[in-house]
């Protein structure tokens, strides 16, 4: 068996392909602005110098005014949230829906305060907590809030 690989998927010597390409970018003129490494030494010193330069004194240095002041925040200031709205009125069905829940899990977790053995309460805790849940399904609604007006906006 052959070690070397036929090149079908690329070439075989890639620093050479590599090469070609930047001597043709070089040849194009691309790079050209692009500063060799002993120049970029010099022209970091220098630039180093101008913006020490540049940079204001402390002491001469003074904030613009603002006239608009009362916009802008105190640092101590910080959002404080608005209130809450508060929760609805519960309808008596749903009460009811949740009075019989309640009654499944007491009669699941402990059926003798009913005067029930476990084989008979088990399976009446059962149909109520089905019963309270399927009530509380049903309540459910389907439509838009009443005070919606003809726009509802993109529903699915």
């Amino acid at each position: 068996m052959n070690a070397r690989r036929d090149s079908t998927d690329g070439p075989e010597n890639v620093d050479e392909l590599f090469a070609e390409i930047v001597a043709g970018l070089e040849r194009d003129g691309v790079g050209k602005d692009w500063l060799d490494l002993d120049e970029a030494g010099t022209e970091d010193t220098q630039s180093r110098d101008t913006k020490t330069r540049d940079v204001p004194d402390e002491d001469t240095y003074s904030e613009p005014e603002d006239d608009d002041d009362r916009d802008r925040p105190e640092p101590d200031d910080h959002y404080v949230p608005p209130e809450p709205p508060p929760f609805p009125v519960l309808r008596a069905s749903t009460i009811v829906a949740l009075v019989i829940l309640v009654l499944g899990i007491v009669l699941l977790v402990a059926p003798g305060l009913f005067g029930l053995h476990a084989s008979l309460g088990t399976p009446l805790s059962l149909v109520a907590l089905c019963a309270g849940i399927g009530l509380l399904i049903l309540r459910m609604r389907n439509t838009p809030p009443p005070d919606s007006g003809w726009d509802d906006g993109a529903q699915v």
